[in-house]
């Protein structure tokens, strides 16, 4: 009996299901399964383009008899077309003996196309199709946090512009150091981001090889073109041996989450120095209030809750790539079923990066600064070491223009933060701050990723006959 039902209820459940793939329990269907039928729904438009592909090459194939008929090509791909467009607008339904969407894609043209649905599968296996299915959500995914990423990086930059001179104490271990400015803090946030864009378009760039046609990963005795998939797809090139193609599942998603992990370190990073410099005890910032609730009990809180769950969740999306690894590390060559197991963390890691990525651009946007609260932090301390590189200057040893200025701290006056500032005028300090520089990397990071996007776009439209995605 299983554990928790009663004898006829666990009967019903242990039944024996019929599905495409063979007969299995209705309970060992639902473990097995698990939460396809919820994150396939995410995929389904990009199974379909994969499939449009497949089928549009089975059809170029030459072959006695055709290994699918170009009439029949046409019309599968006609069907995949309007299936890819019901996706995208949540009206695509799976069923629980569909076990996922592959097999729900293929019961569908079955149903409206009768036996030639039931021919598309010729020459792969579901291993290459979700692999594929999977490169061309890695590859757009990616591309749109580059191009979410530069979008950022331009606020804080333009936030730097705004305040380019404005007195900030620098800080080291929190504690009062050098001083700085706030466009030296917010143009560090916009180069961090640039080359976190970077990390992302060399992963985007990875993802940018089609599996499709390693099958279950021995290939198949078949004619099949798989250069001709690729370029159908708008793929750079086709992965080598079919072995490796299978091999990369599971490790290019984990190559992506650590891409996005980077960056949510980046956001999280800054989160926690806008809510510590936001604190009444600094409010050097103040933050928009319509990104801060508020309290049940207490009037007068603005809860810096975005910032917070910025925090917590980029230890999700560190997380996710941790355990996507941690998946793959025992895994043997060829297909396993643990590698199903990627995929939630996959979607919900990159997921979770765009979404914060969009949420902080607005926010940066209504972010304002209190230039008092600024220079009341600059206490004495924080000219400690411009003195001694002032003594140092003045040809005394640096070694003894830092003690002689040790032994006096109780004596060190506060100077003008601005002047201070304005005497730091090297490559990156707060007087040389190039911000048409930073805004350069971050536009050609984006510019690199609307490029890509906009060929693999034109490339489906190729593929489906219709302008993809819709309304464009």
């Amino acid at each position: 009996m299983l554990r928790g039902m009663s004898g006829s209820e666990a009967r019903r459940r242990a039944r024996l299901h019929g599905t495409t793939v063979g007969r299995v329990r209705d309970d060992v269907l639902a473990y097995t399964a698990g939460d396809d039928l919820r994150l396939d729904v995410e995929l389904v438009e990009y199974d379909c383009l994969g499939t449009a592909a497949h089928v549009t090459m089975l059809a170029a194939a030459r072959t006695r008899p055709p290994l699918l008929g170009r009439r029949e090509a046409r019309r599968v791909v006609r069907e995949l077309g309007q299936m890819a467009v019901e996706a995208r607008r949540g009206r695509f339904a799976l069923r629980p003996e569909d076990q996922d969407c592959h097999l729900a894609i293929e019961r569908i043209l079955t149903e409206r196309l009768g036996d030639t649905g039931r021919r598309i599968h010729l020459g792969r296996s579901r291993n290459d199709q979700v692999a594929t299915a999977l490169r061309l959500h890695t590859r757009d995914h990616l591309l749109g946090a580059v191009q979410e990423a530069a979008a950022l990086a331009e606020a804080l930059l333009d936030f730097a512009g705004r305040h380019l001179r404005v007195p900030m104490a620098g800080r080291t271990h929190l504690q009062p150091a050098m001083p700085s400015s706030v466009g030296l803090w917010a143009a560090a946030w916009a180069e961090d981001l640039a080359d976190d864009a970077v990390l992302m378009l060399n992963v985007a760039d990875l993802a940018d090889q089609c599996p499709l046609g390693s099958a279950a990963s021995y290939g198949v005795p078949l004619p099949i073109d798989r250069a001709l998939t690729a370029r159908l797809l708008g793929f750079s090139r086709p992965t080598h041996t079919v072995l490796y193609a299978n091999h990369t599942r599971g490790k290019v998603e984990a190559a992506a989450l650590h891409a996005c992990a980077q960056t949510m370190v980046t956001l999280s990073r800054m989160a926690e120095d806008l809510i510590l410099f936001s604190m009444p005890e600094f409010g050097y910032f103040v933050l928009p209030a319509g990104f801060c609730t508020g309290s049940s009990i207490m009037p007068q809180k603005r809860n810096p809750d975005v910032l917070e769950l910025v925090r917590s969740r980029a230890a999700r999306v560190a997380a996710d790539a941790a355990v996507t690894l941690e998946i793959l590390r025992a895994a043997p060559s060829g297909y396993n079923r643990d590698l199903q197991d990627t995929k939630e963390p996959y979607l919900r890691g990159i997921g979770t990066t765009r979404a914060t990525l969009r949420i902080l651009e607005p926010f940066v946007r209504g972010l304002n600064v209190r230039p008092e609260r600024l220079a009341a932090g600059f206490l004495p301390e924080v000219f400690a070491a411009d003195r001694a590189i002032e003594l140092a200057s003045s040809g005394l040893p640096f070694r003894d223009a830092y003690q002689k200025v040790r032994g006096e701290l109780d004596h060190l006056t506060r100077e003008d933060p601005a002047a201070a500032i304005a005497r730091k005028r090297h490559l990156g300090a707060p007087a040389g701050l190039d911000l048409a520089l930073l805004r350069g990397r971050a536009a050609a990071a984006a510019r690199m990723a609307g490029e890509s996007r906009a060929r693999h776009r034109r490339a489906f439209t190729r593929l489906l006959g219709r302008p993809w995605p819709p309304g464009h």
